[in-house]
């Protein structure tokens, strides 16, 4: 199977006057023909800047349809797509500026960009071109398309190269093994400097021909409001997203019919969540990916994820998984080791980084990081990551496990666990919550909890009340930023 860059343009002739994208905030729409339109623009101003094939576009704006019309007028051009994450500091950003060195800086005139460049235009600078019919380079599909740069959660960010192969199969795959059609619509607020923001339901969903609402700044309500104006048939939020919208009274009140299924994504989802949109008879799965591959990778149906809370399911249609453990060999059902991941939709390299390159791809596997097990139907379970992993007194805990325990109390909304330094343990087990009521009371009914359903090594040894958890610039928890919490004296 074979796709060029510019299938965007083909599934503008098939389906010119379906609706492409929506602008949540403005309810501006794009028909797909008005999109191939937006891209021309883009195509020939890139070509007028007298850019070169493989120069680096870099891009500071907030959630727009705009940005999509750039991302694909850089394909066509043979340029690559650097996307920037808006929160980051000034400090952060030139760094990765000076890492990608791109020729020309896209920013929203609507926001504050604090980067200076030689070339730098606002993302309004051609409203008013009038080329509307793409111009194109020619390119081969292992050349780089997009380049997102990792969170930098575990130490400096790195360029993430995604060719079009990468970007393509990702697509197609996802298309192939979820059933995606052009019926289906989707509404996106994961910021489009993440992976998750372009590559599990956007592009996937235009090459099918669906629908795709940009939201920017998350408000459960209206995030909810939305689902049902538009119709939307397949979202994904990350978890914290989904505990602001159960806990939401439009949700408890509101039926949405047109959901096919929730999807959550970007860390383990706790089971609660689950539990809030099977009794409202709503279908609810996870995903897993991350930047290096997919983001998505696994499929499991709708009707049998909620017997099998936390599964992601089998690999899709067109790449493979494993779990190795540390011996190097393949796991047995139910043991815990490291996912590898292998297939077209895989990144070609890190910018800039042969080593980190060559320590994360092994044999065509990808090795993840990610802690996995599968159960004996063949369904993979994602058990955490391979660093945040706890070792105390020389037992295995996995995060996951207790977090999931603890979120079982009725007054407990959010949690995270992880492993503190001790001279005697090795690390002990230290747990934050986010809680209604932050009680000596709740406090002796969370260890109760726990002595009742976690061996004795893995009860924490601390609970400490949080008003909130740190987040990351997706949503995740920030498990870094707890960590420099167990410093603070006051904490």
């Amino acid at each position: 199977m074979f796709v060029e860059q510019a299938w965007i343009l083909k599934r503008a002739a098939l389906t010119p006057h379906y609706i492409a994208l929506i602008n949540l905030a403005t309810e501006e729409q794009w028909t797909y023909q008005q999109l191939s339109e937006e891209i021309g623009k883009w195509s020939h101003f890139f070509e007028r800047q007298q850019l070169q094939k493989g120069s680096r576009v870099a891009v500071f704006a907030k959630n727009h349809i705009q940005l999509f019309a750039v991302l694909f007028a850089c394909g066509l051009r043979g340029l690559i797509y650097v996307p920037l994450n808006w929160r980051l500091s000034k400090e952060e950003l030139t760094q990765i500026l000076q890492d990608a060195t791109p020729s020309i800086l896209l920013y929203d005139e609507e926001g504050s960009c604090p980067l200076t460049l030689e070339k730098m235009f606002p993302l309004q600078s051609i409203e008013q071109e009038k080329d509307t019919v793409p111009s194109r380079q020619a390119v081969d599909m292992d050349d780089p398309w997009l380049m997102i740069y990792t969170g930098g959660t575990t130490g400096r960010p790195k360029g993430v190269v995604l060719s079009f192969q990468s970007v393509n199969w990702n697509a197609m795959n996802t298309i192939i093994s979820w059933g995606l059609h052009a019926q289906d619509r989707t509404l996106n607020y994961m910021p489009m400097f993440h992976t998750g923001g372009l590559n599990a339901l956007c592009i996937p969903l235009l090459m099918a021909g669906g629908t795709v609402i940009i939201g920017d700044k998350f408000e459960a309500e209206t995030a909810l409001q939305a689902t049902n104006q538009y119709k939307t048939t397949i979202s994904l939020f990350v978890p914290t997203m989904y505990q602001a919208m159960i806990a939401t009274k439009y949700f408890q009140e509101n039926q949405f019919p047109s959901m096919k299924v929730f999807l959550s994504g970007g860390a383990p989802c706790p089971h609660p969540i689950y539990d809030a949109f099977y009794k409202k008879g709503l279908f609810f799965k996870e995903g897993y990916g991350l930047t290096e591959a997919g983001p998505n990778n696994f499929y499991i149906a709708r009707e049998h994820a909620y017997a099998k809370k936390g599964a992601v399911g089998k690999s899709m249609q067109f790449n493979e998984a494993k779990i190795i453990n540390p011996a190097g060999q393949s796991c047995a059902p139910r043991e815990v080791g490291e996912l590898f991941v292998k297939g077209k939709h895989m990144f070609r390299f890190y910018w800039n980084n042969k080593q980190e390159t060559a320590n994360i791809l092994q044999d065509g596997w990808l090795k993840t990081g990610d802690l996995a097990m599968m159960d004996e139907d063949g369904d993979f379970y994602i058990v955490g990551r391979r660093k945040e992993m706890i070792i105390s007194g020389g037992e295995n805990i996995y995060p996951q496990e207790v977090e999931q325990c603890l979120l079982q109390h009725p007054h407990v909304q959010e949690v995270a666990v992880i492993g503190v330094e001790d001279d005697y343990w090795g690390e002990i087990v230290t747990a934050f919550i986010v809680c209604q009521h932050q009680t000596t009371a709740v406090l002796d009914e969370l260890n109760e909890l726990c002595h009742q359903q976690l061996g004795r090594y893995k009860i924490p040894k601390h609970i400490i009340f949080l008003d909130e958890l740190p987040k990351t610039s997706v949503g995740k928890i920030d498990k870094k930023v707890l960590q420099l919490l167990v410093d603070t004296p006051n904490c």
